[in-house]
């Protein structure tokens, strides 16, 4: 089936006709881009989920939480994360809706960090968040998106110089 798509491989008979062809499956650079902004941010809560595993293993006890089962949550939900970025890294569409709910999410949290006086923390958070929204969102990377659900939409073959084929009847 990948030979009827834009930048197949060509026919049965093996000769490459997508010499000249965009491929329109690639990943532009923003998506790529935010993908490994998300992983990044999927990969730092999984460490704060290894060290809360570590705490709460050499004994350090929390009277509101748990270490493991807050260990556990960060690592279900952000190990999604993860894989929400990586798929966007290698191009596929599934992950843009993660990594949008994820940078959707962290805007009130780096909220309440501003207004809880952590803002050292909370711009930066806020300002990734909005960067990776903004990369999530440009004309190409929506392009890229929309071909995924467009896939035989193709503009029209040009015509041969002398007007090509028959008009109707």
């Amino acid at each position: 089936m990948s030979e009827n798509r834009p930048g197949g491989s060509g026919g049965a008979d093996g000769v490459d006709r997508s010499a000249g062809v965009p491929d329109t499956d690639a990943a532009p650079r923003f998506v790529r881009i935010a993908g490994a902004i998300t992983m990044a941010q999927g990969a730092a809560a999984i460490v704060v989920a290894v060290v809360l595993v570590i705490r709460e293993a050499a004994g350090h006890k929390e009277a509101a939480i748990s270490g493991y089962g807050t260990a556990a949550w960060f690592g279900i939900i952000f190990g999604g994360v993860l894989a929400g970025g990586a798929a966007l890294w290698f191009g596929r569409r599934w992950g843009r809706a993660i990594s949008l709910v994820a940078q959707i999410l962290l805007l009130p949290v780096s909220y309440y960090l501003v207004t809880s006086g952590q803002a050292v923390f909370g711009v930066p958070l806020a300002l990734i968040a909005i960067g990776v929204l903004v990369l999530l969102f440009m004309p190409s990377s929506v392009q890229w998106l929309a071909n995924d659900y467009a896939p035989d939409a193709r503009p029209p073959a040009p015509r041969a110089p002398d007007g090509g084929g028959s008009s109707g009847a």
